[in-house]
């Protein structure tokens, strides 16, 4: 039985509660209102599932993370934020196998690794991953042909099994996505023949064998002609397509170490961030619109994306005229906005963009004395001072190199500069030896 409360009513709002169709205030006669206590209840049990999965998480993180993972199938934001988070923890996510992946996410015993779930790939319905799981449990497949020949292709069409051979799930079968491709194409049909042979009562000779002969009864099957393998950057689009995200690699990984001192907020984070903050971000531009407003001027609305998830961005007219021919789909960028919400959605309201290969850094070698030293701080920033500016945009970073493990730290944006190389001969002139480098 439901604890009842009274309290006086001041403009109430309908209570509701679960199973109850429609709202239930009780009015009584003396003036005050009844209703429902459940919030003590939902608080508690929330409490108790919150403590329940920072349990499993600090306990079971690769069972934790796979089961996370397995719940937002379909959800690709959010699957892709998932994998950055098992990276930051130090877990694996690795592409989907034929002959090992499950229906869903599944970790794999005695390592820090999970394996991608052969349903998350898209155009390869349920239906379709059960009946090969199904037909697996009689052994792997050994081979394109080996599958094709075994599998139902009334379940598994011919689109779902090319989805799979771009997911790279039929890696360890042939690394050359292509050449399989192009085998599948006279794959088809040789299987369909054979399955309709099988039906009808005929077989040929090695099938007649029994199993122990099933490899040799594959010699008949046709093979294209040698074809060279995708290059890593049509492998990488093709994995996002199919994936909706990139899973292999990722164009913007070998920056992302680097990049992080210059940029510590990821798009993943930017929900977070105080509204009207100004960020730094190293993105991908994964889709533009172009707009042309009233008074005739070109904006844009992009999507941007990093390794940690996407983001809605916009290029007001003035923005989009400097850094418009900088907004390329799948180049890394790095860009500089403030978070805003408009209608409870947080978008980035872009204020500059430079193309990652053209960022410089500027950085300066310190002892942990000097780190610590006030008057070697007040030297820093006269010697940094003629440099800097409003337009300024390259980054000042400190290394310093402590005993145990040498620190970076990021100068604040007013210290930005506008001549790296410059700025760096000054730097060392004044006992503060310093290089001006890329960030690629």
């Amino acid at each position: 039985m439901p604890k009842i409360i009274a309290r006086r009513w001041i403009g109430s709002k309908a209570v509701y509660d679960i199973g109850v169709a429609r709202d239930h205030n009780f009015l009584l006669a003396n003036g005050l209102v009844a209703a429902n206590c459940f919030n003590k209840s939902h608080s508690t049990a929330y409490a108790y599932i919150t403590y329940q999965t920072a349990y499993l998480k600090a306990n079971f993180p690769v069972e934790y993370m796979a089961a996370l993972l397995s719940s937002q199938i379909g959800n690709q934001d959010k699957i892709q934020r998932y994998i950055a988070t098992c990276q930051s923890m130090g877990i694996e996510v690795e592409p989907p196998d034929i002959n090992r992946s499950d229906m869903h996410f599944t970790p794999l015993k005695d390592s820090r690794k999970i394996l991608f779930g052969l349903s998350a790939v898209r155009h390869v319905g349920q239906g379709a991953v059960e009946h090969i799981l199904q037909v697996r449990q009689a052994g792997p497949f050994h081979s394109l042909a080996d599958l094709c020949d075994r599998v139902d292709t009334g379940i598994v069409n011919r689109r779902a099994m090319e989805a799979l051979i771009q997911a790279g799930a039929l890696d360890r079968l042939h690394p050359n996505r292509r050449q399989m491709i192009a085998d599948l194409e006279l794959l088809w049909d040789w299987a369909n023949s054979r399955a309709k042979d099988r039906q009808v009562g005929q077989a040929d000779l090695f099938s007649l064998l029994g199993d122990g002969q099933t490899s040799a009864s594959l010699t008949t099957a046709p093979k294209a002609p040698p074809v060279d393998d995708y290059s890593s950057q049509e492998k990488l689009q093709l994995e996002k397509e199919l994936l909706g995200f990139y899973i292999s690699d990722h164009p913007l990984k070998p920056l992302s170490q680097r990049a992080q001192v210059l940029a510590p907020i990821c798009l993943g984070q930017l929900e977070h961030v105080p509204e009207n903050r100004l960020v730094m971000a190293l993105v991908l531009v994964t889709q533009i619109k172009s707009i042309t407003t009233k008074k005739g001027e070109r904006m844009a609305v992009v999507t941007l994306e990093d390794l940690s998830g996407s983001c809605e961005a916009v290029a007001f007219p003035s923005v989009f005229a400097q850094i418009g021919t900088h907004l390329v789909p799948e180049q890394p960028l790095m860009v500089w906005g403030r978070v805003d919400y408009r209608d409870e959605q947080m978008q980035l309201v872009l204020e500059d963009a430079q193309p990652a290969h053209t960022v410089q850094i500027v950085e300066i070698t310190l002892t942990p004395d000097q780190a610590k030293d006030i008057q070697v701080h007040a030297q820093l920033r006269e010697t940094l001072k003629p440099w800097c500016g409003d337009a300024a945009k390259i980054p000042v970073i400190a290394t310093i190199n402590h005993p145990l493990q040498p620190i970076q730290v990021r100068f604040g944006p007013q210290f930005r500069v506008q001549d790296g190389a410059a700025t760096a001969h000054a730097l060392t002139q004044a006992g503060f030896p310093a290089r001006c480098q890329s960030l690629v």
